[in-house]
């Protein structure tokens, strides 16, 4: 006959080991709902752009650094998964800015199917902000993605 599980005492080492694992899981965890509802930046060029329509937030990916030493040259990438064939396919991806003087900043249009999408640029920045990427599919859906930078030292004030 088996009595009770041995019950070992918490050691101090193994209470450090858990509290460790928890900090290191936890930034998984809040990455992990992509396609939860993000909060959509004022921009009035971009809810003009949206006419009241609401975007996904899936497939469209836009990776800004947090900080940003200089706002001349700031590195951005986009990415949206494919494969876009037989569904409806990619028409254009707008990019607005919430601080700077224009605030649409760039539109990359599409007009053969792409295998998939891959855009490594760099951006001028006019202060800490959110930059938000609209993806426009040809059936009229919408994908949005949005980063927020701080910018230590701002750019492109005069509307260049």
């Amino acid at each position: 006959m088996t009595g009770p599980p041995l019950q070992r005492p918490l050691s101090r080492r193994r209470l450090l080991q858990g509290a460790g694992a928890w900090a290191l899981a936890g930034p998984l965890f809040a990455c992990a709902p992509a396609a939860v509802a993000q909060e959509m930046p004022a921009i009035p060029a971009l809810t003009s752009f949206l006419a009241g329509r609401s975007p996904r937030w899936e497939r469209l990916r836009l990776e800004l650094p947090s900080l940003a030493d200089n706002g001349q040259a700031v590195p951005m990438r986009l990415t949206m998964a494919g494969p876009f064939a037989p569904g409806p396919t990619l028409q254009a991806i707008h990019l607005f800015s919430e601080v700077n003087p224009v605030p649409e900043m760039a539109v990359f249009e599409f007009p053969s199917l792409p295998p998939k999408v891959e855009i490594d640029t760099r951006v001028r920045l006019a202060g800490t902000q959110h930059v938000v990427a609209v993806a426009v599919m040809s059936d009229g859906g919408l994908f949005a993605a949005v980063a927020e930078v701080i910018v230590t030292i701002a750019a492109c004030l005069d509307g260049s």
